[in-house]
């Protein structure tokens, strides 16, 4: 994939202009089958329904009908890949793609999604102008279609020192955080530095995550946030 200024991958322009010259599919951070065993602990059952934010043209959500889920509901800001994923996957009725923003998700009633996964979404946003403003925007968002109890997936380069007080101080939300070393399937190491389904521990006053992990772990962090009710519950 072309480099371009981070900015950038904040603005419709950039990404519409990107998929028309990129057509191929790309997954940003992890493929499905590396994350397929905290997927499905998480959302056990197939018949949950699951949004995917900015989907691009990664084939992270055809994994998972091939694993059995039954409706997966795609979404990007750009017009041009949601135009070519919807004709590429005409003839997969468990997969839905829609053109739009993920920060105003009104075509969609509160309460509507058992999971929402996001795998560089909200990093991208983060990178463009007013983007804790947006960012913002785009949680609580994610709160209001998730149903009680529906967890948020979020698969991103940043740290807990970076990404936990953002989620705390957007919504309500029960965190855990697991993580997984930055390999493909294929490259998969025989010794993870963390068993991927074992949460690492959080503490509310100092993470102990460098001490379990060394100074600047190669891994993706993955938080797994619960929506709760009147309190935030960290484990």
């Amino acid at each position: 994939m072309e480099e371009a200024p981070t900015q950038a991958y904040g603005e419709v322009d950039y990404w519409n202009g990107r998929y028309g010259r990129e057509m191929y599919p790309f997954d940003w951070y992890q493929k499905y089958p590396s994350l397929a065993p905290l997927i499905n602990l998480y959302l056990p059952h197939r018949h949950h329904r699951v949004l995917v934010v900015g989907c691009g043209n990664s084939a992270f959500s055809e994994g998972m009908v091939d694993d059995g889920y039954e409706e997966v509901i795609n979404i990007d800001i750009s017009i041009v890949v949601i135009r070519h994923m919807e004709t590429k996957y005409a003839d997969r009725p468990h997969l839905k793609y829609i053109e739009m923003d993920a920060r105003k998700m009104d075509d969609f009633q509160s309460g509507s999604f058992d999971g929402v996964i996001d795998k560089g979404t909200l990093d991208s946003i983060l990178c463009g102008n007013n983007s804790r403003q947006n960012a913002t925007q785009m949680l609580n968002e994610v709160w209001r279609v998730l149903k009680d109890q529906g967890v948020y997936i979020l698969i991103t380069y940043g740290a807990p020192t970076y990404r936990l007080s953002l989620l705390k101080e957007s919504n309500m939300w029960g965190i855990k955080l697991h993580v997984i070393e930055k390999h493909s399937v294929e490259e998969k190491p025989e010794n993870p530095i963390w068993e991927l389904t074992k949460p690492v521990p959080l503490d509310d006053e100092r993470s102990p995550v460098q001490a379990l992990l060394g100074n600047n772990p190669d891994v993706h962090y993955i938080y797994v946030c619960t929506k709760v009710g009147n309190v935030v519950n960290i484990t």
